[in-house]
């Protein structure tokens, strides 16, 4: 068993400017126990790499979230602690969740996939009409997720463009200091007061309405928690699933052979989106601690109570004692269960909507553009806890 003994690593490893898994996953793979940790803001912690250990500690409750609230979380900017939903534990967590679960099940996201459908197509005509080069990102990759989860909460078709400026700063690593993010936060919670208190007014038959009928029916939730509630599905909603389109399309682009298979089977989209979730390294670096509530052995570390236990999901996926050639993308892998969308309590709650999205986008995109290419420079996010394309010229 081993404990602390060296000074920790700077972390994260992840460059921004590209979807590749740093070295630095592998060595920490290969050795004896974790690896202890510094990331910029925060105290050491230590990082799981491999996949039995990220199961372990993803799904075992002896491990909180809600702990971080009384430590210095480690972060990678001074104010970006979660907060809300993602920063509970059950019993808490369990009775919010319940309140969005039905909304987000296999069966009712299905519903969803004709006006999906039928979006991609019209967006695909946009860029078609347009001409290339144009930018994927923007015009495509984006609107996709938004206006899906935008219907689903009733915000507005005008105010989206506003709320991104504020998505873009909660998810920021930038050097916002806390006074800042906490006034982004304000002001997306001023926002969605607002929205709250229209939808009280004039009730519509969407995710919003049924969480306030929670709130003021049922009384199961506080108004704080309905505001943070609808804000993390707006941001969570959206962003990661609008950063994963140009990534699984970049992905395929670098294994021409696997899209090409793709195109020749389109049936085989839904495993090649689980493949691409497994392959692509969405995160910069990892997030969201768990803390240790007693004494816990974890690959050979004792994780003391109270000490918080980073998760590295994109090199969990990587790991040959789970995967297969784990470093090659091959959309026929059978028994992929990846943790591309966590494990446990926490396991997130939009992956059906994400999943029909993510199918719906790549496979109306391939199908109709044969020769799609990348037509120009790619300019990638920085300083954000996702990574991918700010902006990806396309061509045909």
């Amino acid at each position: 068993m081993t404990t602390a003994d060296t000074a920790p690593l700077a972390y994260p490893f992840n460059i921004a400017e590209s979807l590749d898994l740093s070295a630095e996953y592998e060595h920490a793979r290969s050795r004896e126990g974790l690896l202890k940790v510094q990331m910029t803001y925060g105290e050491p912690a230590w990082l799981v790499t491999r996949y039995a250990e990220a199961r372990f500690v993803l799904g075992d409750q002896r491990f909180s979230r809600a702990e971080g609230e009384r430590h210095d979380e480690p972060r990678q900017s001074e104010g970006s602690r979660s907060g809300g939903i993602l920063s509970m534990d059950p019993p808490d967590h369990t009775r919010l969740r319940t309140l969005v679960a039905k909304a987000f099940t296999v069966r009712q996201v299905e519903k969803l996939r004709p006006q999906v459908k039928e979006l991609t197509r019209e967006l695909l005509d946009e860029l078609e009409a347009a001409g290339p080069p144009v930018d994927l990102v923007d015009r495509y990759a984006l609107p996709i997720p938004v206006a899906v989860i935008c219907r689903l909460l009733g915000v507005p078709t005008e105010d989206r463009p506003q709320f991104r400026v504020w998505s873009d700063a909660a998810l920021s690593t930038s050097s916002l200091t806390a006074a800042e993010f906490d006034a982004n936060r304000e002001e997306l919670r001023a926002y969605m007061r607002k929205l709250i208190e229209q939808h009280r007014k004039e009730p519509q038959d969407d995710l919003m309405t049924a969480l306030i009928d929670a709130r003021d029916v049922n009384d199961r939730l506080s108004e704080l928690e309905l505001i943070d509630l609808c804000v993390g599905i707006l941001v969570a909603g959206h962003e990661t699933t609008a950063t994963q389109i140009p990534n699984f399309v970049l992905a395929l682009l670098d294994h021409p052979e696997q899209l090409a298979l793709l195109r020749e089977q389109p049936e085989l989209v839904g495993g090649a989106v689980e493949e691409l979730l497994r392959f692509v390294p969405l995160g910069s670096g990892a997030g969201q601690p768990r803390y240790a509530l007693e004494d816990i052995e974890v690959g050979g570390t004792l994780v003391r109570a109270g000490e918080p236990v980073l998760v590295a999901v994109g090199s969990a996926n990587r790991d040959a004692l789970r995967f297969d050639a784990p470093g090659k993308l091959d959309i026929r892998r059978a028994g992929n269960q990846h943790l591309g969308f966590g494990h446990g309590v926490h396991h997130c709650l939009g992956a059906p909507l994400a999943r029909l999205e993510l199918q719906e986008a790549i496979s109306a995109l391939i199908t109709r553009f044969p020769g799609l290419q990348v037509a120009g420079d790619v300019q990638w996010k920085t300083e954000m806890l996702v990574r991918g394309p700010r902006v990806l010229p396309v061509g045909w």
